[in-house]
């Protein structure tokens, strides 16, 4: 079992900046992957980043510039520096850690407004 809690979303200006982290709990040592992901409302929760147990990152063309996921691996943590944020991209924040065989484990998710 493994147990993510987010924390840093809130309330920002268009062209403001926030980081999200992620902590992981329990058995650490299986997650693969871990990944950020947003539900804007009245939209499908969709991919923000991801990054494996490497370090290495991939990104929603759409935050591709702007957006940066890194990872503590001592801290069991996952970050995502969110710079220039646009209104459409408010909604909850989901953290996500993967582990083999397809197990995926979900937070429960932090708020991120941004207004115009």
């Amino acid at each position: 079992q493994v147990q993510v809690v987010e924390s840093g979303g809130g309330l920002v200006q268009a062209g403001g900046s926030l980081r999200l982290s992620c902590a992981a709990s329990g058995s650490i040592f299986s997650i693969k992957d871990m990944g950020w992901h947003r539900q804007a409302p009245g939209k499908q929760r969709e991919l923000v980043a991801g990054i494996t147990s490497g370090g290495i990152a991939n990104y929603a063309d759409s935050v591709k510039g702007r957006f940066t996921i890194s990872r503590d691996n001592v801290k069991n943590t996952v970050y995502l520096q969110m710079n220039s944020l646009k209104p459409e991209e408010t909604g909850v924040y989901y953290c996500t850690a993967d582990l083999a065989r397809g197990v995926r484990y979900w937070g429960q998710g932090t708020q991120v407004t941004v207004s115009s």
